[in-house]
């Protein structure tokens, strides 16, 4: 399987498994609201980007800059979960903190 391949990023521990309450509650995809399905699909394509909670993040801190990241990276950055970008704004300060200029 390819290394990029989403589940090898994904920690099965961290799962909790679905219970009856849970399968309950499921609806199909076809009965969801149509503006849900749609960002929905939007999401699947790759089209809509989240941003981190403006109150997460400080405001006088945080800059919102245009970057160009190959699509695999953003995928297994995404892969991770919520709050991706701050984990993409982590490992760059990381990266940062190794490579000091001198």
């Amino acid at each position: 399987m390819d290394s990029n391949y989403v589940d090898n990023l994904i920690d099965d521990d961290e799962i909790p498994e679905l219970t009856d309450a849970d399968f309950a509650k499921m609806v199909p995809f076809s009965e969801l609201p149509p503006d849900l399905q749609h960002t929905l699909r939007e999401i699947q394509r790759g089209n809509v980007t989240f941003r981190p909670d403006p109150a997460s993040a400080s405001a006088s801190d945080a800059e919102q800059v245009p970057v160009n990241v190959s699509r695999s990276v953003v995928e297994r950055f995404q892969a991770t979960g919520a709050e991706w970008e701050s984990k993409v704004d982590a490992a760059l300060r990381q990266w940062l903190d190794e490579h000091q200029a001198s």
